[in-house]
């Protein structure tokens, strides 16, 4: 099983329908929030289900949400298919998007997810994507050091903060012995260090810089904001 398969499919990632909702609400307003302007073209790869991506879309022109999962675009076009400012993408037809025309594109919690080589194949093909003055956001960066226990940490502090904690600790039970666990030993997650990610985008064009707070719940995670030079 590689990743892509794990994510067409539903996972043990959320811990009950409430643990998702607000996940996909917190992403959606710290995105939302780095839209620049109400003319603005975003780009969301690696976007997930994105529940709340209608309140990203009421903030700019144009929306478009790229996952490689089927099962999950299937899904954005059921939930967004009458949404107009809404275009659900696979991760090949981003390359079909006009050069220079992308005000903002967000990663987040993608990154982990991709082979060194995938990552800079994918940083050359958004920058050229990216107007002069547009941005990337790379969001939820695992730094080397970081543990699961940390992840596991970071849930439990929001699901107290939110009104899902027993969902939680069962939900951590069962991802002990999931797929998730046997992929995350196996497969492994790409993990880059501060000086490593900006060394990485500057090599690729960008100017950047390390983002804080970090994008969602999880702030033992890094965010960076990259621009075209």
């Amino acid at each position: 099983m590689s990743w892509r398969d794990f994510w067409n499919r539903d996972t043990p990632i959320y811990v009950s329908e409430r643990h998702k909702a607000l996940h996909y609400a917190a992403i959606a307003r710290d995105v939302a929030a780095l839209v620049p302007a109400p003319d603005a073209v975003v780009l969301d790869h690696g976007c997930g289900e994105a529940l709340s991506a209608d309140d990203v879309a009421a903030r700019c022109a144009r929306l478009y949400l790229c996952d490689a999962a089927p099962l999950v675009r299937a899904r954005l076009e059921r939930r967004f298919g009458g949404e107009a400012r809404i275009t659900v993408l696979a991760p090949e037809d981003v390359g079909s998007l006009p050069d220079a025309s992308l005000d903002l594109i967000v990663a987040n919690s993608l990154v982990q997810y991709l082979s060194r080589d995938e990552l800079r194949e994918a940083l050359r093909l958004w920058r050229k994507k990216l107007r002069p003055a547009g941005r990337l956001v790379l969001a939820d960066v695992i730094p080397p050091d970081l543990s699961p226990l940390a992840d596991a940490r970071a849930l439990l502090g929001f699901a107290a903060r939110d009104g899902f904690l027993k969902d939680a600790l069962l939900g951590l039970a069962r991802t002990a012995f999931s797929d998730y666990r046997r992929l995350r030993r196996d497969l492994g997650l790409a993990r880059y260090g501060e000086d490593e990610m900006l060394g990485l985008l500057r090599a690729d064009g960008f100017a950047a810089e390390r983002r804080r707070p970090n994008l969602g719940h999880n702030q033992a995670r890094m965010t960076f904001v990259a621009r075209p030079r």
